[in-house]
């Protein structure tokens, strides 16, 4: 009977409903997300959340259209690597490769979502499960390192503090991702205005899709500005 109840507790714990914050943790946790993107020197280091949400939508995405995921990794610099194997051309590569640059935007907006529902220890619960699940597919040591921080800073809030603090970082996660999944954009497209980056994501999807890269630029700037717009009504309540 005991056994019985924790498991209902639990069940309750995780997929019931938690109270909305005040209207001012909501813009506190905003302009603290924002103040992680903006100046440059704290954006090198935050900028690692990012790339883990970018690398994760290519793996996500690659085994989701039958490819096989060989590995992930993350490099002390922001930058990473998603490798999978299966036809080089196709659908399936396009939405793999299409992937990257989308994620971060629109996991925030899948988050900010599940906190205008009121479910924030789900998507505490649920974003420690998605980390867990691509540790598996890590394949070198500083992003293993970077995963299993970032997990367990989840899963240590969702599981340790009261519901205010569960709040304020649930919400500060989504806001950054909203805010965060801009700039990648917008770098990637200066790099390229100075000759850099010949093999980003838009230049692949241009060779797979003879669509110019500027469209797919494109493509990511729609879709990063469009799901801040969106998650930020949601999460503001408007």
């Amino acid at each position: 009977m005991a056994s019985t109840q924790s498991a209902a507790d639990l069940w309750d714990r995780v997929f019931g409903t938690q109270p909305a914050p005040d209207e001012w943790l909501v813009i506190a946790t905003g302009l603290v997300a924002l103040a992680a993107v903006v100046p440059r020197p704290i954006w090198r280091l935050s900028r690692n959340a990012v790339t883990i949400a970018h690398e994760g939508g290519h793996g996500l995405v690659a085994l989701l259209t039958g490819r096989r995921l060989d590995g992930i990794r993350l490099h002390s610099d922001t930058s990473g690597l998603t490798v999978s194997a299966g036809k080089p051309t196709g659908l399936g590569m396009i939405l793999t490769a299409a992937a990257g640059y989308t994620a971060p935007p629109l996991l925030g907006l899948g988050g900010a979502w599940l906190l205008a529902a009121h479910h924030i220890t789900l998507l505490l619960w649920l974003t420690t499960a998605l980390l867990l699940a691509m540790l598996v597919m890590i394949r070198n040591a500083y992003g293993a390192l970077t995963v299993i921080v970032t997990g367990a800073a989840f899963l240590l809030v969702s599981w340790l503090t009261e519901p205010g603090v569960q709040a304020a970082f649930a919400y500060a996660a989504v806001w950054f991702l909203l805010l965060g999944g801009v700039r990648p954009a917008f770098e990637l497209q200066s790099k390229r205005r100075h000759g850099g980056a010949p093999d980003s994501d838009a230049d692949q999807l241009s060779r797979l899709t003879h669509v110019p890269p500027a469209m797919w630029l494109f493509l990511f700037h729609a879709v990063s500005l469009c799901s801040l717009i969106g998650g930020g009504r949601w999460l503001l309540g408007l």
